[in-house]
């Protein structure tokens, strides 16, 4: 696998897959840097090098274009982070991204406006992917968290970069970690996986059937299983049109003797806010005007006791709200 460092960027426009999928409060600061710190070394590489970087990203899930989902409220922060002050192009693709990028010049940034106000981008168009790969000469993908998922700038971009493309420092490091924890990991093995969605993590979970012992499912995915299995959420986040899938999931993993663990008890709140009333609940009796939004305490016991005896740990996503500090 090539990663940045197999590459000499000098004079060259790296088209970076970043995720910049950060959380902003209602002022529309970020609340967690963590994911832009985390491509800083990328960056940092290629400007050294003496090339320039082209950031292209998702933020949300916007339907068309919508101001709030912007990835210009992220500049300021993102060109402190960086150290280099990142200009910005508020379109992704046609003339304002071309002209953007033509004009960039070696040790400069250019971040793209957000990729999902165009549905080309998660649906894999290939003509949406094609002027995206226009604006650069080296294709460079270091979003872990969209690495799986068959979307234009990711899988299809890369089509068009047959031998100048390549795994940014951070992806490389994640694969790497995950190949070491399934070629070296003692057992039994336990995958953690959080996050709101089924649909992103269907082909992690997939492959992972083969390969672990126990898998411990929270986050707002947790529903989708729970409702697919004729308990109540509420209120709660759910992919109504995937919880086929998860009843597959279920079947699977016992077929392969595989131990899945889901939450028994949630915290719920009224609303999804801070200052909102909580209450624990059965993960399957949650009343209407409530929803799970974080790990009970007898879910928390449950999950511990698999994780102690657990030898080797893999964890993606997060199993709760985590934006919110209550």
């Amino acid at each position: 696998m090539k990663t940045v460092k197999d590459f000499n960027f000098k004079n060259k426009k790296a088209l970076i897959r970043v995720d910049f999928n950060v959380p902003l409060n209602d002022k529309f600061e970020i609340t967690d840097t963590n994911r832009i710190e985390a491509a800083k070394a990328t960056i940092v590489k290629i400007l050294e090098d003496g090339g320039s970087a082209i950031l292209m990203s998702h933020l949300g899930r916007p339907k068309g274009k919508q101001d709030e989902f912007s990835l210009r409220h992220i500049v300021d922060k993102t060109s402190e982070i960086l150290g280099v002050q990142v200009k910005f192009a508020s379109d992704c693709i046609g003339k304002i991204a071309e002209d953007a990028a033509a004009a960039l010049q070696p040790g400069e940034i250019l971040l793209l406006e957000n990729l999902r106000f165009y549905a080309e981008e998660e649906k894999g168009d290939k003509e949406f992917s094609k002027k995206l790969a226009s604006l650069g000469d080296i294709y460079v993908n270091d979003a872990f968290g969209t690495a799986h998922r068959a979307h234009a700038s990711t899988t299809i971009a890369a089509e068009f970069f047959p031998d100048k493309k390549c795994f940014g420092l951070l992806l490389a490091k994640e694969i790497e970690s995950i190949n070491k924890v399934f070629k070296d990991g003692e057992k039994p093995v336990t995958a953690i996986l959080g996050g709101s969605k089924v649909s992103s993590k269907i082909t992690i979970i997939e492959n992972m059937l083969d390969k672990v012992n126990h898998l411990i499912i929270g986050g707002g995915m947790t529903y989708t299983f729970v409702k697919a299995q004729g308990g109540k959420i509420g209120n709660s986040i759910c992919e109504d049109d995937k919880q086929e899938l998860a009843l597959e999931i279920l079947k699977k993993a016992k077929a392969k003797g595989v131990q899945i663990h889901l939450p028994v008890d949630v915290v719920g709140a009224d609303s999804f806010s801070n200052d909102a009333k909580t209450q624990i609940f059965d993960v399957d009796k949650i009343p209407d005007g409530w929803q799970g939004l974080d790990a009970g305490p007898k879910t928390l016991s449950l999950f511990s006791e698999v994780i102690a005896k657990s030898r080797t740990i893999l964890w993606n996503g997060p199993i709760g709200v985590f934006e919110m500090e209550n």
